[in-house]
Formats: structure tokens, sequence, C-alpha cells
């Protein structure tokens, strides 16, 4: 069963009148609607599309939180063949909220990793809700380095609220983690490429996003706090989030403006929750172009194009 969205309530209930009106066509074939079917059908995806058009920084918020949006998982699943995954950070633990591992993208070996925050309740209290531990960064430096030792290029997948913000992630060092996987980005010699796929959180998000070219979704967040933190902290109030996220700038637009991202990557009408094969697909080939770009260039050069990169945001503003 597809989940809506509070403003997509004028496209569920056409679509709801469309499968009613299915079923009638199904169960009793003197009876034909199909004309009426096809209205509705057209009538829904013009709603749909004028909606999308038009949507609000807290709506692409909601968009980007969509429980069917595709996860890392999916990504692997759809663009790598081959993936073994690696755990472990060799000092405390697995982080299942950051998953990462060896496998061919296009036929050329690459590590990956990314946030997965999981479907089921089973899954997401496996994963964590996508929120990594520091063992979770810890790993990403391990896997980062191990990448750079054999020319490897890293991919990432952004998807997270947020580092785990618990007492005892805390107690093992989380922003030393964080600050430790984001320098670790900053000093590869191998060609980084970052997609933020749905939230792209915090320093949880940063540590593993510090990246020659970062990506995002067209309805995809990226911020230094969510919303609801922003306005707790700014207003002291958490339900002025909407507040918050208009004026944070954290849609894929503005953060291309402002020269944050380095491309937007269009998603189907409706989201990408609504054809995710499709959103996959596009992505892989804006990943296989951005790799193009390194393709051939010396170590010193990839670094000093990803300083160039972060030392230059902010500049023009």
């Amino acid at each position: 069963m597809r989940t809506y969205l509070d403003f997509e309530k004028p496209v569920a209930e056409l679509e709801s009148k469309v499968a009613e009106l299915r079923y009638i066509q199904d169960s009793d074939d003197e009876v034909s609607v199909l004309e009426e079917i096809e209205r509705l059908e057209e009538k829904a995806l013009k709603t749909l599309q004028e909606t999308y058009e038009s949507l609000e920084p807290w709506q692409k918020t909601q968009v980007a939180r969509h429980p069917d949006r595709p996860h890392f998982s999916d990504f692997v699943d759809g663009l790598i063949t081959e993936f073994t995954i690696l755990s472990g950070d060799r000092m405390f633990s697995e982080d299942h909220a950051l998953i990462g591992g060896i496998g061919r993208f296009r036929g050329r070996p690459v590590m990956l990793l990314g946030h997965e925050k999981g479907r089921t309740t089973e899954k997401r209290i496996k994963h964590n809700f996508g929120m990594p531990r520091p063992e979770g960064y810890r790993k990403a430096v391990r896997l980062m380095e191990m990448a750079d030792k054999f020319s490897l290029p890293v991919i990432t997948f952004v998807d997270t609220a947020g580092a785990y913000p618990g007492v005892g992630a805390e107690e093992r060092g989380q922003a030393e983690a964080i600050a430790r996987s984001t320098d670790c980005c900053l000093s590869l010699g191998v060609p980084m490429i970052t997609v933020i796929t749905g939230e792209g959180g915090s320093g949880g998000a940063i540590a593993i996003a510090a990246a020659n070219r970062v990506l995002m979704l067209e309805h995809a967040i990226y911020t230094v706090a969510s919303p609801e933190a922003a306005a707790s902290i700014l207003w002291h109030d958490s339900a002025r989030a909407i507040d918050a996220a208009t004026n944070m700038k954290i849609t894929a637009p503005d953060l291309k403006q402002f020269g944050i991202i380095d491309g937007i990557i269009p998603e189907p009408i409706g989201g990408a929750h609504r054809d995710p094969d499709k959103v996959i697909g596009r992505t892989g080939r804006t990943i296989g172009a951005a790799l193009a770009d390194f393709q051939g260039m010396e170590a010193d050069k990839i670094r000093a194009l990803r300083h160039s990169k972060f030392l230059s945001m902010g500049k023009a503003l």
C-alpha cells in the first residue's frame, strides 16, 4: 500500500477513486468505467505534477524522510555487483547504521559507504534509524584508508538525521570520530563521490560527504541541523520547524546556488519513492560521469581540487 504525505491528500483521493473503479471494472464485465478511470488518472497525474513543482522546504523535508524512498541497500542492489560488506572498526564493535564494503561499479572496483535506515521496525532498530555511533565513523575511516591504499574510488550515500546523540556515543568520542572521518575524506588521494539520497543531517552527514563531487537527489535535504533541532535552538520551540526549514536553505536548488553541492539528480514525478528504479538508474549515470572527470588524475591533484572546493565555500557570499 502506498504511503501518502499530508500535502498529497488531493492525489490520494483521486488515486483511491481510480482503485475503486478498477475493482468495479474487474468484478463486473457489464459495467464499463474505462473512460472515467482514464480521466481520473490524468487528473491525478496533473495534480501530482503541480504539487511537486511547487514544494515548500518543509514539504521537501517530508519527502526526504518518506519511508519508501530508496535506501543504501537499494542503490547497492541496483548499481553494484560483487558487493562484500566489511565490518567493524577494530576498536569497539560493528555499527549497522553505517554500512561499508567493496564492490564493482560498472566493472570498476570501488569502496562503498552509506547510511542505512531499514524499512521494517526490526530493521530500523537494528540500523539505529540510520544514526551512526562513533564506531561507525571509525569504520568509515578504516575503509577509506584502505581504499586510498589500493587506489579505489570512494562512493558514499548519505541518508541520516544525524549522528546518534546518546550518552554512550558521547562517552566513546562521537565528536572526535566525526572530525577524524571528515579529515580522512579531505586527505584521500582517490576520487570521492557523495550522493545525498534523503536526509543529510549535520556532522553525521559531512563525516562521509567531504567529497570531490557532492550530488543530491532533487527532493533530498542537506542541513547543519534538522529543522526541529534548529527551531529548538533559535526559538526554543520545535513546533517552528517549518520556519526553520524555510530559512535555513536546505533544499537542493538553494545549496546548488550557494556552491555547497555540485549537482542535482532529478526525481520522477511524485518523488523517488514512486519509481525507485528510475532514480537509481539516473544516480548511476551521474556517478559514472563524475568519476570519469578524475580518470587518470594524479592523487595530489585530486586532493588539491577537493581542498579548493571546500575552502572556496562562502567566499562569494
